[in-house]
């Protein structure tokens, strides 16, 4: 028992020591899809910071909102019972129902307990319902995981803590796993969201419809106008 207990030890620091050395400080969009770079980048791989496609910094320790869920799950039940003294015949009523869900953040950890327990009972992973929705949770990990092999390109699963504090059932914690695609869908908000090329064409369109209908000066405008103005011609 002390041998199996040494080497168990053993095994527990080696696997420490390695993870420890899977680290990377910066990581950026183009990096996930740059062969040269992320096929020396292993799975699990930590990463302290990450700029998106569209240049929004998130990284350990960042406070995040959960916004708008972008799936539905639906149940159906069917439900029968029988009628008579002798139960000679029977009734069955069949109901739908269905909640808002996200597509990309799940309850749990990536591996943790929960995820074990849904896996041995043969329940797909919880995902997290509409009644999370602007609630606040730290950035407490990011990693890195291949789409495959390792010539296939990166993405990141983003872990949060409690939210507001609470905890959740035999968990404490929330998975992001896309954190790319939860960001742009905006099921993710960033406090320091950047604004996308798209949106601030949108903004000066309404509000040239503003300054059509006197509803705006020119001047307020010209101003919004150069603001706008690098982010509308980046994208050109």
């Amino acid at each position: 028992m002390k041998n199996f207990l040494n080497l168990f030890v053993v095994a527990l620091l080696s696997i420490t020591t390695i993870n420890a050395q899977k680290e990377v400080a910066s990581l950026t969009y183009e990096n996930t899809q740059d062969i040269s770079f992320f096929k020396n980048i292993k799975n699990r791989t930590l990463v302290q910071k990450y700029k998106t496609i569209n240049n929004n910094v998130i990284q350990i320790g960042d406070t995040v909102i959960l916004g708008n869920p972008t799936s539905q799950e639906f149940n159906s039940r069917t439900y029968s019972a029988s009628y008579g003294n002798r139960a000679r015949g029977g009734v069955s009523n069949s109901r739908s129902t269905s909640k808002k869900t996200y597509e990309f953040v799940q309850m749990g950890r990536p591996a943790g307990f929960g995820s074990i327990m849904s896996s041995l009972n043969g329940e797909a992973q919880a995902m997290a319902s509409n009644s999370l929705k602007n609630t606040n949770a730290i950035v407490t990990e990011i990693k890195a995981y291949h789409r495959g092999s390792k010539k296939k390109p990166l993405y990141l699963v983003m872990v949060l803590g409690e939210m507001n504090g609470k905890a959740f059932g035999i968990n404490k914690y929330l998975s992001v796993m896309d954190t790319e695609l939860a960001i742009e869908s905006e099921e993710i908000l960033l406090k320091n969201r950047k604004m996308t090329r798209e949106e601030a064409i949108l903004k000066l369109k309404e509000a040239k419809d503003l300054m059509d209908i006197e509803m705006m000066s020119k001047e307020e405008f010209e101003n919004l106008k150069k603001e706008l103005g690098p982010i509308i011609r980046k994208g050109m």
